[in-house]
């Protein structure tokens, strides 16, 4: 009997530990991760030794060069990847001097190969499929995931935060400050937090909150970084952004006009502004540098801040070699530069193509001397007023006699001077429109077809000027591109070395039709000094730029021309028609097969609202990221957000914030500390630190100082002197008066070599380039700042102020400023403490203002510093 039990008990668990490994290798789980830990550094997208790489299922079984494939799938014993893994020389032995693979890792390598080495497609790069919700308790389908995770681990949900820091911890995630009053007493009263959520989705900061979260995206700045980091103005794409998240804007839409709202139909301000997402990219006014290198710097970040912002994606890789772990090949990433490689910008000083702001009347102007003229011509003629495009950029001009790019900005001549404008389209234009300044009278210049001894198109008198002057010509039609040389002579220009006229742009059009009535609207409108913002904006066809790979990155070497495409592997997901530019590429990016998009921008939401991402690395969704804690979730989520909220950011977060998960107790409890120490199966409600942002406007609204104006120009808060350093033209942070200092952190003056340093301090980026993601710190620094800057001691001053005027005893003072702070009574230990502090800064300052020592200290608490 006992012979029968022991044969019993062996064959049960040898069948047992066949039906365990009779289960399919899974490629993404199991063998990729392997690849990429031992293999994918030596065969990979930078480096095939042996011509074996594993970065793409066609590498990976193709012949070596050896001449046979390393991998035979359903082969094992004849695959030489496994005859190297485990052989015993040295020198033959795989990975080369390096650890061995351990036995189950070979194990199995060889079971995938047997099983006839499939590939599997990483998760993020699979289009969202619809999701069943899991069948356990929740009181909405996110719980339901949650729930489920959590039962696994043997936790239990934490019950519901009290009211008060739940309203708190709304209305900053949803609109970065506290509610009116008369809201927040509503909600406290009543307990009614679906209806607390709508009013906070309808309020006009929402757009205030989520649009500071995307500032970091963009990496939008008030100057135009490097060297000189001059000013920009680009503050209206700043506003746009917020009256488009205000709006809700369906998200598929808010991406379209931020890539390719100047190739929409007949562009409106508004879209043409949008376009400032990607003109947001520096730009090089040091003298002596090389545009076409800062131009091309400025497109490769473009490509960059794409892939990683709006797709999770470390595409950058690319730019010198194939990807080392995720399906993209290095002549991909040239391919969709090509996208951004044909637009109007050149790292010019004035940041063309520009949007010019007219006025209203002015637009009225406009739309009736384009009312009669063919659409074709009325186009044109829009354009050239809305924007001055498409002009061909002085800095563009070469072969210098007696001239230079002055400042390397401005084609500059001096006596006898000339240069070559290259390949210039003259067919059918009669008309030259040019921006000049002239410093000496009796001057003129000429355009020579085709050489410096070519036919003379056009005689050119140059008066003097007191400043930059558009000017024009009527020039002779010629067929086709020409050579232009453009030669300056002035007989009153004795000093050999100096300058006697500098031009800005050259624009070949057509003739205004339709009289001196006519022209003279459409001067007065060209001409008109009006605000402008930076723009995306394709070149014509007779300007297109050709796009080449780099090799290994390199600029400066270029190799094959490339057309504008996506990557092979998520060219699925092109629609059918799109065209091959900027408009095809949303097309592309905002499909629902698109993997990768919906995905980001929830995985983003999350982020903001629980500090950590489902899949942690926002930057990184590919095979090297973090994997996510809860996928089903992420794709339950992307589903809904494209197909059932058709795309809206608002519903989005409304079905996050009205979840039992969001709104759980942030509490620890010692069972939850130790089965779940960093929250990641949401065990109980998330405590994060406050941003930059909200921790400055939270003490505004705290101390009553909160100006809430909306948008306009950038403002400048209190700011120590010798923060800015601007030895090229002595520029100052001059602080801001009339309250206007006193306006949100997102109005703040961004300077990129010296932004402001206590927002800095608290985990703010400079934003130079796109910072998907900001890694919070924890340093003595933050609490320098909140305790001695002078813009925080301000607020303190001002909180005492409303202590003060709230009660008659110091008592009920500090007890008022807590309510004030944090909507709920003051325990009793911490009401000892801070009367403590009070009286001691009374003893200790005569003379002093003890109840700005304690509010001061209030602002520093641990409450008020974190969410919760």
């Amino acid at each position: 009997m006992r012979a029968l039990f022991i044969t019993g008990t062996l064959i049960i668990l040898f069948g047992g530990a066949c039906l365990l490994r009779s289960s399919t290798v899974d490629f993404n789980t199991e063998v990729k991760p392997i690849i990429n830990r031992h293999c994918i550094t030596c065969h990979g997208g930078v480096r095939a030794k042996g011509g074996f790489s594993l970065l793409f299922r066609s590498d990976a079984f193709a012949r070596t060069e050896s001449g046979k494939p390393a991998i035979i799938p359903g082969d094992p014993d004849h695959s030489e990847m496994i005859r190297r893994l485990t052989s015993k020389d040295p020198e033959e032995r795989m990975p080369y001097k390096h650890e061995p693979l351990s036995s189950d890792e070979i194990d199995v390598l060889r079971r995938w190969v047997r099983e006839g080495a499939p590939w599997g497609e990483h998760w993020a790069y699979v289009a969202v499929a619809k999701p069943t919700v899991p069948e356990v308790s929740g009181a909405s389908n996110i719980d339901k995931y949650i729930v489920s995770a959590m039962h696994d681990s043997g936790l239990t949900p934490a019950g519901e935060a009290p009211r008060a820091d739940l309203l708190r911890r709304v209305s900053l995630d949803l609109t970065g400050v506290y509610p009116s009053e008369a809201v927040a007493a509503s909600f406290l009263r009543s307990g009614d937090y679906d209806a607390l959520v709508d009013t906070l989705l309808a309020s006009p900061h929402f757009g205030e909150k989520w649009a500071a979260m995307w500032l970091d995206l963009a990496r939008y700045a008030d100057t135009k970084g490097y060297e000189r980091d001059d000013s920009r103005n680009i503050w209206r794409y700043r506003d746009w952004l917020i009256k488009a998240f205000n709006a809700d804007m369906p998200y598929d839409r808010f991406l379209t006009e931020q890539l390719a709202g100047d190739l929409l139909p007949h562009p409106t301000d508004d879209e043409y502004i949008a376009t400032a997402f990607h003109r947001n990219t520096m730009t090089n006014d040091e003298g002596g540098t090389d545009n076409e290198e800062f131009r091309t710097a400025a497109v490769l970040d473009r490509v960059n801040t794409t892939w990683e912002a709006l797709m999770g994606t470390t595409f950058a890789c690319t730019q010198c070699h194939s990807h080392p772990y995720d399906p993209f090949r290095h002549d991909e990433y040239y391919k969709f530069m090509a996208y951004f490689n044909d637009t109007r910008d050149e790292d010019s000083w004035a940041d063309y193509p520009l949007l010019r702001h007219l006025s209203d009347s002015d637009r009225v102007l406009l739309d009736t001397l384009c009312a009669s003229l063919s659409p074709a011509r009325a186009s044109v003629v829009r354009r050239l007023v809305r924007t001055w495009e498409p002009s061909i950029n002085s800095l563009t001009a070469d072969r210098f006699v007696n001239g230079e790019l002055n400042d390397t900005k401005w084609l500059a001549f001096r006596q006898n001077g000339s240069a070559r404008l290259h390949a210039v389209d003259l067919q059918d234009r009669d008309w030259l429109i040019y921006r000049y300044q002239a410093f000496l009278s009796g001057g003129s210049w000429e355009v020579h077809l085709d050489s410096l001894s070519g036919r003379v198109l056009v005689t050119v008198p140059a008066p003097v000027t007191k400043d930059w002057t558009i000017a024009s010509v009527p020039v002779p039609l010629t067929v086709g591109a020409h050579d232009l040389f453009l030669t300056y002579h002035n007989p009153l220009l004795k000093n050999p070395l100096q300058s006697g006229i500098m031009y800005d742009w050259f624009c070949f059009t057509q003739h205004l039709p339709g009289g001196p009535e006519r022209e003279a609207v459409f001067w007065s409108l060209l001409t008109k000094p009006v605000p402008t913002t930076p723009i995306m904006m394709d070149n014509p066809e007779d300007m297109h730029r050709v796009s080449n790979v780099f090799e290994r990155g390199n600029w400066l070497v270029k190799g094959d021309v490339v057309t504008p495409g996506v990557p092979a592997s998520l060219a699925k997901c092109m629609p059918a028609g799109a065209p091959a530019n900027r408009l095809g590429l949303a097309m592309w990016m905002t499909s629902k097969q698109n993997p990768l998009v919906s995905r980001t921008m929830v995985n983003r939401v999350w982020e903001q609202l629980f500090g950590t991402g489902l899949a942690e690395t926002l930057e990184d969704l590919g095979t090297q990221g973090s994997p996510p804690t809860h996928r089903a979730l992420l794709d339950y989520l992307s589903w809904q957000l494209m197909y059932t909220d058709a795309w809206s950011i608002k519903k989005l977060l409304r079905e996050i914030v009205l979840s039992s998960t969001y709104r759980e107790d942030s509490r620890v409890s010692p069972s939850s500390l130790a089965k779940d120490p960093f929250n990641r199966l949401y065990s109980r409600g998330a405590r994060v630190r406050l941003s930059a942002e909200q921790l400055r406007d939270q003490d505004l609204c705290i101390s009553g100082q909160l100006n809430p104006s909306m948008y306009g120009p950038s403002v400048f808060p209190y700011q120590p002197k010798g923060i800015w350093m601007s030895p090229w033209n002595g520029a100052e942070w001059v602080e801001s008066k009339d309250g206007e200092q006193y306006r949100r952190a997102l109005y703040t003056y961004w300077k990129r070599t010296a932004a402001y340093p206590s927002m800095i301090s608290f985990d703010a980026t400079s934003r130079e380039v796109c910072t998907a993601r900001r890694i919070r710190t924890n340093t003595p620094l933050q609490a320098l700042v909140t305790l001695n800057d002078s813009a925080y001691l301000d607020m303190a001053g001002a909180l005492a102020r409303r202590m003060e005027a709230a009660g008659a005893s110091p008592s009920l003072q500090i007890s008022a400023g807590y309510r004030l702070m944090l909507y709920k009574d003051i325990p009793p230990a911490s009401l000892a403490v801070l009367l403590g502090l009070y009286q001691h800064a009374s003893a200790s300052f005569k003379g002093g203002d003890p109840m700005t020592v304690v509010a001061n200290a209030m602002l520093n608490l641990d409450e008020i510093i974190t969410k919760n």
